[in-house]
């Protein structure tokens, strides 16, 4: 997997100061997408060992409140088995951080079972988030003033909620 960029101290993309790592590979390609550069697999640079451990590093401060993931999309299936080693570090080092995930697929639709992005890590990886944002971004509903989203269709799913007991619980 590659990654295009890394934000740290970042308030946009989020609750509280985050970590942010923009993953490589998009196939939804949103019209007006803020980052079009990421919609590329090839794009940006490796997805080390060693930016792991830098990106851990940089979730230590006790002002850091969690990592978020976004891109690109981290639940394409190529970049899921990345993810996947990567947040289990996270919760391992750090259990009390949380971690939001973007993504441009519908939980329900495309990350369940049969979906179109399942894979053999998708569960593991939605019991490791605390928020998921899901849905593509759609130009004709765009709303700058929506926290933590950039179009009205687009959801902030209780992810740990969703994986007890099923439901979609959208919070905010």
């Amino acid at each position: 997997m590659n990654y295009s960029e890394i934000k740290y101290c970042d308030i946009a993309n989020g609750k509280g100061v985050r970590t942010v790592l923009f993953v490589s590979g998009c196939r939804n390609r949103c019209e007006g997408c803020f980052q079009p550069e990421t919609w590329d697999f090839a794009n940006g640079k490796p997805f080390t060992k060693e930016v792991e451990d830098k990106l851990l590093a940089s979730l230590a401060p006790s002002y850091i409140q969690g990592l978020t993931l976004l891109g690109g999309d981290p639940f394409e299936p190529e970049n899921q088995n990345a993810i996947l080693p990567f947040l289990r570090r996270v919760k391992a080092a750090y259990p009390h951080k949380d971690i939001w995930a973007y993504t441009g697929y519908v939980l329900e639709k495309d990350l369940v079972p049969g979906g179109k992005c399942a894979t053999e890590e998708t569960q593991e990886l939605l019991k490791r988030l605390d928020v998921l944002v899901d849905g593509p971004f759609v130009l004709a509903q765009k709303n700058i003033a929506l926290p933590f989203k950039g179009s009205a269709n687009q959801r902030i799913i209780d992810c740990k909620h969703y994986v007890k007991t099923g439901e979609i619980l959208e919070i905010m």
